[in-house]
């Protein structure tokens, strides 16, 4: 298999960027997962150390829930009669770091490209596979940091070999749950690379930061999490075996889902002679000394691991009782218990790969909720892991594309795309989501959306199969009442075509506005809007407008929903901009406030995510605050683009892109915490509003009472 333009990128990136360190986490589904430009994935917790907030595998997104430490790549094979293998990550107590040993790949494309398939994105390119592409291309060619003279430690004989990485995730709620790793290897050396074999390494941690903050403990926050591999799947997973149990009942899968080279499609169901075969190896973390499992330590020794798996060895399913030769425990049933531990899912071998020669290797993260059944987590029983082969499997369906009976050929009938070679990544497609707008008011919310997602292609029928939308509000409190913070939508509203005898014949009336509306600064035009009134003022709400299809049961195609989560907005109801403070003036809510108010929710910055409101606010204001001796304690700008930003409880508890928290424009939050932020103590304070158009001041009080 050669790409020659493929190849060309490489080099042609090669001369025009220097090393550089560039990292993203994926936003357009459940899975918030960090993404390198050098081969690595998580983030060693790295953005709770570091102030950034980035996230290393959190699933589901902002629940807190963290599933991985680092993961990235290894190459190996047999060059001259020499073994080498080239890693971009390695077990490393504190991750990544310039230069350190077992991170040998260096970026050769800049920083990550990104790109979407979503015709409303400023992303978009015809060219995304995905919802959302990350891309970047890295090489093990370098001894030394490019533009530095950093040796990268022990890493003294490069394969030659680039790789262009790309992250594919999708927004569908079936496919909200699983991250795909797509990896194009090519050989830039001027040797035969023999019995060659990719891997992707991995130390997966469960733990929830919001209950135990990250690394806290030192290794007794890593030595929780037990282990398997599915030999049916060709996928490792771990658990929370005996950490923050009943806060992290989840699982994370490291997949392999196909491969290609010249020779044709690879996969070990496929392979008759059971030479191309997935080899599961798995060790303590950063451990030496235990005699299996151990942390290989040279070339030959990691090679060793990649192609002769944990999985074929006597002792992987027998212990002592039924083999001599085992231990007490079976290795699957050792691995199941508490540890800390990497594991990598390798596969191989690739032959002949010659140079200039291409390897197209693909693996997903699957994320999934366990399947309650009253049993503690330890018992990791199939009952608990239904929902983790289940999302296994819609990722793999989502890498097949056209080869719907996955022989690796194109098949009569398999050519949907009609370009002659079989297309992956063809899923079932609901509408597109609706394009919407909330505005807040005052205890109101009101949700516009256009008629977009009225026009959608089904990519599996071709046909247009528009059938309704749906509107969701969250519950009240969904984000503080309960840990983790679960967002769970209720379906508020439906609406559908009248006359087709489907679904709930509704017709779209009730939504439809007499005219379109626009707004300034938006150049969408809406058609719908529906009002939630008795809304709460301050507490946070998520709305969310759904498309869904009439779908097709001569192809055997349920209907299909657009997620909620790709449109919800984070909504803040509230008093509108103030045009007349003269007879209204602005105020303080609660007020009194009493320390621990239900609205602020657990965290482990508990002082730093206080919430107080000032309403009744100008258009643009200065807000100052003092003791009532005079004393000044704190400054804060409004205007009536606020998004919360400003304080910590928003980026908690908030929408991940502040963008998308909507505010009724009159409300700015503040945390409690002065200029020097110095917590207050109880007692009476007194606040000014100065209006910026005006100049004219007004005064108020508020009590603090803990």
């Amino acid at each position: 298999m050669r790409i020659p333009l493929l190849s060309l990128f490489f080099a042609i990136s090669g001369s025009v960027f220097g090393q550089s360190f560039n990292e993203r986490n994926t936003s357009i589904s459940n899975v918030a997962i960090n993404v390198t430009n050098i081969g690595t994935f998580g983030n060693a917790f790295r953005g709770y150390r570091d102030g950034s907030g980035t996230k290393s595998c959190e699933y589901p997104v902002q629940s807190g829930i963290e599933h991985l430490f680092e993961s990235g790549i290894w190459f190996g094979g047999i060059v001259n009669g020499q073994t080498l293998v080239s890693t971009s990550a390695y077990d490393a107590s504190s991750g990544y770091s310039t230069g350190r040993a077992g991170f040998e790949f260096t970026n050769k494309s800049g920083d990550l490209q990104y790109r979407s398939s979503f015709f409303d994105s400023p992303f978009f390119s015809p060219e995304a596979v995905s919802h959302e592409d990350l891309i970047s291309v890295y090489t093990d060619e370098n001894i030394l940091i490019p533009g530095t003279q950093i040796q990268i430690q022990g890493h003294t004989n490069p394969m030659f070999v680039d790789v262009r990485g790309e992250v594919y995730n999708w927004s569908y709620s079936f496919s909200d749950f699983f991250v795909i790793l797509n990896f194009y290897v090519v050989n830039n050396s001027q040797n035969l690379i023999d019995s060659a074999y990719f891997a992707l390494w991995a130390n997966t941690v469960i733990r929830n930061i919001n209950i135990t903050p990250a690394g806290s403990g030192g290794s007794a926050f890593y030595n929780k999490g037990g282990n398997g591999y599915l030999d049916s799947l060709f996928m490792a997973y771990c658990f929370d075996a005996d950490g923050d149990v009943g806060f992290t009942d989840t699982y994370v899968g490291q997949k392999f889902l196909g491969a290609e080279d010249k020779n044709g499609f690879h996969h070990p169901l496929l392979d008759s002679t059971n030479r191309f075969n997935s080899h599961y190896s798995t060790w303590q973390f950063n451990n030496s000394t235990d005699p299996i499992f151990f942390l290989p330590q040279n070339d030959a020794q990691r090679y060793q691991r990649m192609s002769a798996g944990l999985n074929y060895n006597q002792c992987w399913d027998q212990n002592s009782s039924q083999n001599p030769n085992c231990n007490a425990l079976s290795l699957r049933e050792s691995i199941n218990q508490a540890g800390n531990r990497a594991d990598l899912v390798a596969l191989g071998p690739f032959r002949d790969f010659q140079p200039g020669d291409t390897i197209n290797i693909t693996y997903a993260f699957v994320l999934a909720p366990k399947n309650e059944d009253g049993n503690p987590n330890s018992e990791n029983n199939e009952i608990q892991r239904a929902f983790l082969m289940q999302n296994a499997g819609w990722a793999q369906t989502a890498y097949n594309g056209e080869d719907k009976n996955f022989n690796g050929i194109l098949d009569p009938g398999e050519d949907l795309d009609g370009n002659g070679r079989v297309t992956r990544y063809i899923l079932p497609a609901p509408p597109d989501r609706p394009r919407i707008r909330v505005e807040a008011g005052d205890h109101k919310i009101d949700i516009y959306w256009s008629n977009n997602a009225e026009s959608s292609v089904d990519p599996i029928t071709q046909e247009l199969d528009f059938e309704g939308y749906r509107v969701y509000l969250s519950k009240l409190g969904f984000d503080v009442l309960q840990t983790p913070p679960r967002l769970e939508f209720v379906k508020v509203g439906e609406y559908d075509i009248k006359g087709n005898n489907l679904f709930n014949e509704v017709g779209f009336d009730q939504v439809t506005l007499s005219e379109p509306v626009t707004f300034e600064g938006d150049t969408n035009i809406y058609y719908y809007r529906y009002t939630l009134d008795n809304i709460q003022n301050g507490w946070q709400y998520a709305v969310a407008v759904t498309a869904f299809d009439r779908g097709n049961p001569g192809a055997n195609l349920e209907s299909l929903e657009s997620n909620p989560n790709s449109t919800n907005r984070r909504v803040f109801a509230g008093t509108r901009v103030n045009d007349n403070p003269e007879e209204n003036g602005p105020f303080v809510y609660p007020n009194p406030y009493y320390a621990g108010a239900s609205w602020e929710g657990k965290s482990n910055f508990q002082e730093e995510s206080r919430k107080i409101y000032f309403a009744n606010l100008p258009e643009r204001c200065k807000i100052r605050v003092y003791t009532t001796a005079g004393d000044f304690i704190k400054e804060i700008y409004h205007d009536q683009d606020y998004n919360g930003s400003d304080i910590r409880w928003f980026q908690t508890f908030g929408a991940v892109d502040p963008d998308n928290n909507v505010f009724s424009g009159g409300e700015h939050a503040w945390n409690l915490l002065s200029e020097d932020s110095q917590i207050l103590a109880r007692g009476l304070y007194v606040f000014s509003v100065e209006d910026l158009e005006t100049g004219k001041l007004y005064k108020g009080k508020f009590l603090i009472i803990k």
